[in-house]
């Protein structure tokens, strides 16, 4: 007899591209929950707005995923989860998951000395959330956050590898040297695209063998658990939907969509917010 389960979609939203870090790792976590993304590409990024504009983008795609009759909520947006999500857990009417606090817990059990760095978008370091975060958890732990807006754009344009990509993260970590870090957060779910050139970088230019946190990966393990505790899984183990929706060029959308998933995807609807 096959058991009970919630088969509503998990809905998934991120300014952009970047979100799909997290939709892939869910995927792989929990191959058979549906999901419906939505990426903001008509306004992206939003790493560079202010609180205000960014928390009233955030409304409008909660608002837009929600009429798809989804059973919850995940942020896939540093940016978004640092400003705006208390506010979308009392706007919508279900439970709402952002991609902070795991990462934060993933940097906790990570770290071996309590020195921990961030990178993420200038909206995201301003806000202070990593640090509240992994104080929250770890009293004694530092974090060092540095700004790293420029990473945005790369993976939007699919500059994935090569030398432009290597030196624009070797100029970010570079504020990162001589702070003692053990751990680095990728604070943007943009950045995981990234991360072989991150890596290689950290350990040129740190020197100190960081563990790099994915907060993507983080993300997918902590919704595992929450859809457990709530009794919200889809009963089925597997073959799981996945509808991909933007707001602006969903053919460039697309063939970077199957780079990120690593499968070719369907059509792609464009909705307006």
């Amino acid at each position: 007899m096959e058991r009970s389960g919630d088969s509503r979609p998990i809905g998934v939203f991120d300014s952009g591209l970047g979100g799909l870090t997290v939709v892939r790792a869910i995927r792989e976590r929990l191959p058979g929950e549906n999901v419906v993304y939505l990426g903001d590409t008509a306004r992206v990024p939003y790493g560079t707005r202010s609180s205000e504009t960014i928390v009233r983008y955030a409304r409008a795609c909660g608002r837009s995923l929600e009429k798809h009759g989804i059973k919850m909520l995940v942020v896939a947006c540093n940016t978004v989860s640092a400003v705006a999500l208390d506010v979308l857990r009392v706007d919508l009417d279900m439970p709402v998951l952002g991609v902070i606090e795991p990462g934060a817990n993933a940097a906790v059990a990570a770290t071996r000395t309590g020195r921990i760095g961030v990178i993420g978008t200038a909206s995201t370091v301003a806000s202070g959330a990593y640090p509240r975060a992994v104080s929250a958890r770890a009293t004694k732990a530092e974090v060092v956050s540095v700004a790293a807006p420029l990473l945005v754009p790369l993976v939007e344009e699919g500059w994935l590898e090569g030398e432009v990509p290597r030196l624009v993260v070797e100029r970010y970590l570079e504020a990162l040297r001589g702070a003692s870090i053990d751990t680095l957060v990728l604070g943007c779910t943009h950045y995981p695209m990234l991360r072989a050139i991150i890596e290689q970088v950290a350990d040129r230019v740190l020197g100190t063998h960081a563990r790099v946190v994915d907060s993507a990966e983080a993300t997918a393990i902590e919704l595992e658990q929450f859809l457990a505790d709530r009794s919200l899984q889809n009963a089925r183990s597997s073959n799981g939907t996945l509808a991909l929706t933007v707001t602006d060029r969903p053919r460039s959308f697309t063939e970077v969509a199957e780079r990120f998933l690593g499968h070719a995807v369907g059509e792609v609807e464009v909705v307006d917010l």
